[in-house]
């Protein structure tokens, strides 16, 4: 972020700074000026104390303006203005009363007050010439109406001097002046970045603190998770070992079954071990995004497993009135992965793109071999569901209403997030897309044959 500095803020501050370099001349001449008494003293013994008395005179003349201004407000160059002329018109009256042998000691004086002032004041150096063309006039005058020398000797005699110093101590101000602009803005800078800084670790630390909250937050929901994936995992072996058991019971009676119901038993059986698999798969790693899931490759056919999730879901299909077509190549597709896992991707991308279809809609199961890739794809010409959701189903637990279809379905958008990730572990792709032209799904790995 850019630091601004404000206009009227800025002018403010130098309004301050002037004060300030003020304060400090008219203290230094108010301190400085009736000590000049001794030169006086020295010099000017005959007339010592009328010079004493003229410079007390002016310097409460000095002190009066300055406390005036100071209550209210009057703009410091007015003050200046007047401490200086002041000055000029007491130091050019001695200038041009004294014995000539004396005349440059107070040239000298003169000219020490002007550079002082010259070396303290701040404000714009068009003051400081107008200020060097005043004192010249007054010299001027007082020259005309006190001086019993002519003007060779006066110059020869400090004048030069004075002069002299006088249009070097103009230049003084116009760097001074610069200088403590820049000083000025470079301060209001520091003080408006420190304030910036300071409103910025305020943020941080306030974030940094909700931060803290919502990770003690996930972290108690994390250890609830943990705790209820371990608690259903110990119900689902229960219910599965039941099943298995119940599922044992009969088939010791095969001999009272149909070959339907043979059939059915086996089924049972298949899908028991499956689960009891993947069970015991996702209880090791407790978590479903964990990269440590450990697969039991083995090459096997792929067109196979699609097959059996295809007669799978067709009693599911016909329940909504999708129909299911069957694209599935005869060929055998061999493939080198993990063979539970497998199949549970193509079970819960075909599942949930029953669920999500219209009714009577056709639901087209595709496999092929492209560019030595098994290719398993899911074509729904029906209603979009649109790439949001989709983003949402596919990318984290989401929960999603589909109102479109006959009846509302509510669900997670679970069993696509790990059908992406068991493809992504396994080497695979899983891409999908949703348009005008309907939903398409499409899984790829690599085949063996």
């Amino acid at each position: 972020m850019i630091t601004q500095i404000d206009k009227q803020e800025y002018q403010k501050e130098i309004q301050k700074r002037a004060w300030y370099e003020t304060n400090i001349i008219i203290w230094s001449i108010i301190c400085l000026f009736p000590l000049l008494i001794i030169v006086d003293f020295v010099y000017e013994n005959q007339n010592w104390l009328q010079f004493a008395f003229v410079r007390i005179i002016a310097t409460m003349l000095i002190y009066g303006a300055y406390k005036y201004f100071e209550q209210h407000k009057v703009h410091y160059r007015i003050l200046l203005h007047i401490a200086f002329t002041m000055l000029s018109l007491v130091m050019a009256i001695f200038c041009n009363v004294v014995d000539i042998k004396y005349l440059t000691n107070y040239y000298l004086v003169y000219s020490a007050l002007v550079l002082l002032f010259n070396l303290q004041v701040f404000w714009e150096p068009v003051n400081s010439i107008v200020q060097s063309i005043v004192s010249i006039v007054l010299l001027a005058i007082f020259f005309n109406l006190l001086s019993n020398y002519n003007l060779d000797l006066v110059l020869s005699n400090g004048g030069q001097y004075f002069f002299i110093i006088a249009l070097i101590a103009c230049l003084i101000p116009i760097a001074r002046y610069k200088v403590i602009q820049r000083d000025v803005k470079s301060q209001l800078l520091i003080e408006k970045s420190n304030e910036q800084l300071k409103a910025q670790n305020r943020d941080i630390v306030e974030k940094n603190s909700i931060i803290d909250l919502q990770y003690e937050k996930l972290r108690r929901l994390d250890e609830q998770k943990n705790s209820f994936i371990n608690i259903a995992g110990h119900d689902l072996k229960n219910l599965i070992g039941s099943i298995v058991m119940s599922n044992d019971l009969i088939k010791e009676e095969d001999y009272r079954l149909s070959a339907d119901q043979k059939e059915f038993t086996n089924y049972i059986s298949e899908s028991a071990e499956k689960m009891q698999y993947l069970l015991k798969t996702l209880m090791d790693v407790k978590e479903l995004e964990s990269p440590e899931l450990k697969f039991n490759m083995e090459t096997f056919d792929a067109n196979t497993i699609v097959r059996q999730v295809f007669k799978g879901l067709i009693d599911t299909a016909q329940m909504k009135n999708v129909h299911l077509v069957d694209n599935i190549l005869k060929l055998p597709l061999n493939v080198r992965l993990d063979k539970v896992f497998t199949g549970q991707v193509f079970q819960n991308v075909l599942s949930n793109a029953v669920k999500f279809s219209q009714t009577n809609n056709d639901i087209r199961v595709v496999t092929s071999l492209q560019k030595q890739k098994f290719v398993f794809e899911v074509v729904d010409e029906g209603i979009a569901i649109g790439l949001q959701e989709l983003d949402i189903m596919f990318n984290r637990l989401k929960t999603l209403n589909d109102a479109s279809g006959t009846v509302t379905e509510s669900r997670l958008g679970l069993g696509l997030s790990i059908a992406k990730l068991m493809t992504q572990e396994m080497g695979g792709e899983l891409t999908y897309r949703s348009d005008e032209n309907g939903n398409y799904f499409k899984v790829e790995f690599y085949a063996t044959n």
